[in-house]
């Protein structure tokens, strides 16, 4: 099936169908979603419980959280050209397979440093998910439904993290950190079933089959190298030779990266897809709101649980209201975008989500935790959660939900159709790039701010040695033999490193905000051909071949659209028939006579005047 005939049959599909490809999608990209949230809740308890003599406690949790980033961000762009060119449903159902193998391997590992290479490689496997998932949409919905859609997807892989955090919490609170990984099982089992049952093959007729593997490389070289430099060295010590060498590799590969894709016969990513002004802005504000968004919510999570003193199901559950905001409203603000056009949207959540950032900024050191549940528990949060953390969770998700369909929108109506898989995986690639980059960034800040602290409160400990930093890391409960001044002053240090995050990210918010204000272009397309007088629309053809054993062609087949062409049912021996819009929702009125059709290598375009 070729991605014009993937396109042309989304309406010969039934709403039942239909209805099982979302619930497919959503639990597959979700489901990475949900793993993130909950694996974030596991991250104090980790560390304590796997102890390591090459990394530190918060160093080891950075890199377990973005040591998935790094594969996930190297290779979406790749998955996404494998999905162009062998079938969406296919490479879906692969990483479907992929991302349950390396969550079990995940859930058993027995050592920091074995949990880290399996995270490693889930990332891998997650990097075939997210792309497909959005092209299955494209392909599978049209016009205002697919707003829609965009905003249920965006909107239900949200819900997921909505009981996912709370049950992934108490598992880990109850049974053992490896039921974060061991949660996702059922879930990745129900989304293969309803994919291969009910989700429609689709692919991009132009693809080549020819992959940047060495692309894919380079940029891997460039995140890992300089996130992990950045990280070590801030761990270890700057002059130590890993962490040089490694910042050396990562700045070598970012700077050949770009050098790179203009000299490949078949770049990972294609320089003229950048032509398009909000496709390039859109992937800009990605890299600064996405990459601050994990950063500081990883931060959040460690926070609550090793300073505050919340358990695991308390953290979950106290995010709740804040994504509540993007289930019960995202779809909403996707149809607005779909019909007033993005930028208002896009550039109005980040504003927020920063406004959310700063009142977290806020949180006193000694701001009662939350143990939700057991002997000594409490089933409602203290009033403090309610003055502290709240508001700010709140102002947060009203941004968030504000911003993410939109966004998403922008983003697939700013190309081609049948380069769908490939934009959603530059997009979402570059949202991971953010993650990696922007967390060693933060580290830096928060470890300086950190240890500088302690230095001034507690005079005469060497907070530069590795015993001190292995049994006192920032955010964190320091060590039991640890004494009890260096335990209050590690209290009041990580509430101040963590304001300092948070301020850090409020600040790439407001980037994010500024660089969608104005850098985003235009409206939306509207449902009807745009008022151009007499002037014609572009209609695009792919012809097919006859028919064996028959004098009629067959139907000419559209090529996938961009967001301005209008699709007309036609055959080429025949004239032109009664247009069909590309939106069923909106038929458009018959073109007057006299239309012209010019065509060359197969393909036609029709142009015509409209009443």
């Amino acid at each position: 099936m070729t991605g014009s005939t993937g396109i042309a049959e989304a309406h010969a599909l039934t709403p039942a169908r239909k209805r099982w490809t979302l619930v497919a999608v959503i639990l597959g990209s979700g489901i990475v979603f949900l793993d993130t949230s909950v694996v974030n809740l596991a991250l104090p308890r980790i560390g304590e419980e796997l102890s390591s003599d090459l990394f530190g406690t918060l160093e080891a949790q950075s890199y377990i959280a973005n040591g998935y980033f790094v594969t996930l961000s190297a290779l979406l762009i790749l998955a996404g050209a494998l999905s162009d060119y062998f079938g969406r449903r296919r490479m879906f159902a692969i990483g479907l397979v992929g991302f349950a193998a390396t969550s079990l391997l995940c859930g058993i590992a027995p050592t920091m440093e074995l949990l880290i290479v399996c995270r490693t490689l889930q990332g891998a496997a997650g990097a075939l998910l997210v792309p497909a998932s959005l092209a299955i949409i494209t392909a599978t919905f049209q016009g205002e439904e697919q707003g829609r859609a965009f905003g249920l997807w965006a909107g239900a892989s949200a819900a997921t993290t909505i009981l996912g955090p709370f049950v992934g919490g108490l598992l880990v609170n109850t049974i053992s950190w490896r039921m974060a990984f061991l949660i996702n099982l059922p879930f990745l089992l129900i989304a293969f079933l309803a994919t291969v049952r009910f989700v429609p093959e689709s692919r991009d007729d132009q693809a080549s089959g020819r992959f940047d593997w060495l692309g894919s490389l380079v940029v891997a070289l460039a995140v890992a190298g300089l996130a992990f430099g950045t990280i070590r060295g801030q761990q270890q010590g700057w002059s130590e030779p890993v962490a040089v060498v490694s910042l050396a590799v990562g700045a070598v590969a970012a700077v050949a990266f770009p050098l790179l894709m203009t000299r490949r016969s078949d770049p990972l990513v294609p320089p003229k897809l950048f032509r398009s002004r909000n496709f390039t802005v859109t992937n800009l504000s990605t890299f600064v709101i996405y990459g601050a968004l994990y950063v500081a919510l990883t931060f959040l999570g460690i926070f609550m649980i090793g300073t505050l003193g919340y358990n695991e199901q308390a953290a979950g559950i106290a995010g709740v209201p804040g994504t509540l905001f993007l289930v019960l409203f995202s779809s909403r603000f996707g149809k607005l975008a779909a019909r007033f056009g993005p930028r208002l949207f896009m550039t109005l959540g980040p504003a927020i989500m920063a406004v959310g950032f700063v009142w977290l900024a806020q949180i006193p050191a000694d701001s009662q935790g939350w143990v939700l549940g057991g002997g000594s528990g409490s089933i409602l949060p203290p009033a403090d959660y309610f003055t502290d953390l709240l508001p700010g969770l709140v102002v947060f998700g009203i941004g968030l939900c504000i911003m993410v369909a939109p966004l998403t929108t922008a983003l697939m109506t700013s190309v081609p159709a049948r380069n769908s898989g490939v934009a959603s995986a530059i997009n979402n690639a570059i949202s991971r790039v953010g993650s990696p980059l922007v967390n060693a960034l933060i580290f830096v800040a928060v470890a300086s701010s950190f240890y500088a602290s302690i230095g001034e409160r507690v005079p005469g400990v060497d907070t530069g040695s590795r015993e001190f930093r292995n049994a006192v890391a920032p955010l964190n409960q320091p060590s039991g033999d640890v004494s009890p001044e260096v335990r209050a002053a590690a209290q009041t240090a990580s509430t101040e490193a963590f304001h300092l995050a948070m301020l850090v990210a409020a600040a790439l918010m407001a980037a994010g905000a500024a660089v969608n204000g104005f850098g985003i272009r235009g409206r939306a397309p509207s449902n009807h051909p745009p008022s151009l007088g007499r002037g014609p629309p572009a209609v695009r053809y792919r012809l097919e071949p006859r028919s064996s054993g028959s004098n009629n062609r067959r139907p000419i087949q559209p090529v996938p659209p961009d967001p301005t062409d209008y699709l007309l049912a036609a055959d080429r021996r025949q004239g032109m028939r009664s247009p069909t819009a590309m939106r069923p929702s909106a038929p458009l009125s018959k073109p007057k006579s006299g239309g012209r059709k010019r065509c060359s290598d197969g393909l036609c375009r029709i142009s015509t005047r409209w009443d």
